[in-house]
């Protein structure tokens, strides 16, 4: 099979580009990046999608080396007759100022600007240069650092709209393919730092277990990457729908504390780590932050990020922005007409017994049904299932929260789109937002959809939204 047939064949397993769908392709300049270009951009003549632009981020992090970079791409841009969207970012001063690591700094910036340049070239999808190699030293990395298989499960091929179409690729062939087209690519003289772990692991780790243990440990190690997302989608997929049942949807998160002993681990640790997630905002959260939420005696409190939890004879209560002293838990108190949070599971519906509406999630399964236009605001919408990453969640707004309206040219502050919606200041509290797995807000519910989910093709699969007031026709 041929390189182009194989990258056709992942791209349509996974849905990744599907008819009239606009792609921006992010470009380093590296061998991956530029063979993936070239490679959408050969399989653009089948008339499937369309490569809206590339993009490239100089992160001023390698000098005369970084311009050079950017310079080179582009010429390759121009060559390819494709848009070219670039920008500098300071990322040493980004993150020293966010303090974090230069290469986390240099990830979260490089996300913002594909986003952005996603919006000014309306591109529907962001596809980046990710290989089976990739793949393979992730798994060895969170291998490595502990991980279980949320963690195991690697790169997946689609993130939101952030899609990976050479995930099944290894990188010598890609390689290969830019030998016989003659196409030159940038070396990026950091990638062969061992100080830096993953390098480590790449060029030390990998041709040991290559050698000395299995020529095809690559596609061993991708091979298991794939059966422990597999396992990850199964277990998630259940814990929502135990969650369903112990997790109560008040003004706090409250969890059946009973029911969650009950449970089988694999599935009540993934409810306490969704749980947590949602009071965490950036912080993560850990495997320890999940074990003292199960550890909590009656009567007990424990300060976690964002958050604390309280255990009152069967239930386990979660409640945002509240710490607990060292000596012992104290009252607990937050405003119940300000904060709430509660799962969403689908099918399921979320009571909000203080707002009087209640929200509901439901896949939508008939073919026809999919094909109406879908408003952007009303009781009802629908929303693109593929990029959605569960579960669901129902919350109130927070600070800095930020989403891109249906139609928007970018995304913007949650607090403005209010404004222009003329929502009358004391009811912005209490709108309720449906927000995914990530934290992303889906729904601002009555409002509008986010442009992220909007549905663009109605033969994929479709979750329907919906809200209605308490006591009214459902």
């Amino acid at each position: 099979m041929t390189l182009l047939n194989r990258v056709r064949r992942t791209i349509e397993q996974h849905g990744l580009c599907v008819a009239g769908r606009r792609v921006l392709v992010a470009l380093s300049g590296g061998s991956d990046s530029v063979a993936l270009l070239r490679i959408l951009r050969d399989l653009e003549a089948t008339g499937d999608f369309t490569v809206a632009g590339a993009a490239h981020l100089n992160h001023q992090l390698r000098g005369a080396d970084a311009d050079e970079d950017e310079r080179f791409c582009a010429a390759l841009a121009a060559e390819l007759g494709v848009r070219f969207i670039s920008q500098r970012v300071d990322v040493a001063a980004f993150a020293k100022a966010e303090r974090r690591s230069v290469e986390d700094a240099a990830r979260a910036a490089r996300y913002a600007f594909f986003e952005r340049a996603a919006a000014e070239c309306t591109a529907d999808t962001i596809a980046v240069g990710h290989t089976k190699d990739d793949q393979a030293e992730t798994f060895l990395l969170r291998l490595l650092r502990g991980a279980g298989t949320r963690g195991l499960a690697g790169i997946h091929p689609r993130a939101g709209r952030v899609i990976r179409p050479l995930l099944a690729i290894e990188r010598r062939v890609l390689r290969d393919y830019l030998a016989g087209c003659r196409q030159p690519f940038r070396e990026d003289a950091s990638n062969a730092d061992v100080a830096i772990l993953r390098n480590r692991v790449r060029h030390e780790l990998l041709p040991l277990l290559r050698s000395r243990f299995s020529p095809a440990i690559v596609d061993v190690l991708a091979r298991e990457a794939v059966l422990a997302r597999q396992d990850e989608e199964f277990l998630q997929e259940q814990a929502i729908k135990l969650a369903h049942e112990i997790v109560l949807t008040d003004e706090a998160i409250r969890i059946d504390a009973i029911g969650l002993a009950a449970a089988p681990r694999a599935l009540s640790s993934r409810i306490v780590l969704a749980a947590l997630t949602r009071f965490a905002g950036s912080k993560p959260i850990t495997s320890d932050h999940v074990e003292r939420v199960f550890r909590l005696g009656d009567g007990q409190a424990v300060s976690l990020p964002g958050q604390t939890a309280v255990r009152v004879g069967g239930r386990i209560a979660l409640r945002p922005g509240h710490r607990v002293s060292a000596i012992g838990p104290r009252p607990l108190a937050i405003d119940p007409r300000s904060d709430f949070a509660c799962l969403l599971s689908i099918p399921g519906e979320v009571e909000l017994g203080l707002r009087g509406v209640a929200v509901r999630a439901e896949h939508l399964a008939d073919p026809a049904a999919r094909q109406r236009k879908w408003a952007g605001r009303g009781q009802e919408v629908g929303v693109a299932a593929g990029r959605l990453e569960l579960p669901l969640a129902v919350r109130s707004r927070r600070a800095g929260d930020r989403f891109r309206p249906l139609g928007a040219p970018g995304a913007r502050k949650l607090q403005d789109f209010f404004v222009d919606r003329k929502v009358p200041r004391a009811e912005r509290d209490t709108v309720p937002l449906v927000v995914d797995g990530r934290d992303r807000i889906v729904w601002v519910v009555g409002e509008s959809v986010a442009e992220e989910f909007r549905v663009t093709d109605p033969t994929q699969a479709v979750i329907l939204l919906k809200v209605r007031h308490l006591g009214g026709p459902g």
